[in-house]
């Protein structure tokens, strides 16, 4: 039975491999060298410390991760969150990045972040289209922030409210609401 469930290091070559194709292909990450999956299960370890790393799987097959992360590093920024989300480009438009969203925001949302964003380089109208469907706004776009594939690539940001109002004490670590 498909589900959403936390990630494990037994995950990691899964996700990197579906991660592989947009980072060699496209502009969608500006990394410029695929991780390994060691590298990915160290990510992994290091999100899950803070923020949920959550994977979709269908028939023992990861089709999709989506992730929590610092926004920025400065005190303040603590009640903020980056979203990302991948999904395996054979299994698009099948609701699972809906599905990864729905559980990631939900346990963002309990740890007490008041605030998410995500970075789109454009044009991603499939990314865009996930987002707003979240109830993401488009805030902007840095222009030409990043340079790959001999070009200049721009980065628009979409922001969702987790919470209202001033926070009453620090968002929970991952870790301890897992228990």
């Amino acid at each position: 039975m498909p589900a959403v469930r936390v990630a494990t290091e037994a995950d990691a070559e899964a996700i990197a491999a579906i991660y592989a194709p947009y980072v060699v292909e496209t502009p969608i990450s500006f990394e410029e060298t695929p991780p390994s999956a060691a590298e990915m299960a160290r990510r992994m370890s290091s999100t899950l410390e803070t923020y949920p790393y959550l994977v979709f799987a269908a028939g023992g097959e990861v089709l999709g991760y989506a992730y929590g992360s610092a926004h920025r590093t400065k005190p303040a920024y603590r009640w903020s969150a980056e979203t990302t989300v991948y999904v395996a480009r054979q299994v698009h438009r099948k609701g699972i990045g809906r599905q990864l969203y729905t559980e990631l925001l939900s346990l963002l949302t309990r740890q007490g972040f008041h605030s998410a964003f995500a970075g789109i380089v454009p044009p991603n109208d499939k990314s865009v289209g996930l987002h707003e469907a979240m109830g993401f706004s488009y805030l902007g776009t840095f222009p030409e922030i990043g340079f790959k594939h001999g070009k200049w690539h721009d980065l628009g940001w979409w922001w969702r409210a987790l919470a209202e109002g001033a926070p009453s004490r620090d968002p929970i670590p991952f870790r301890s609401l897992r228990g």
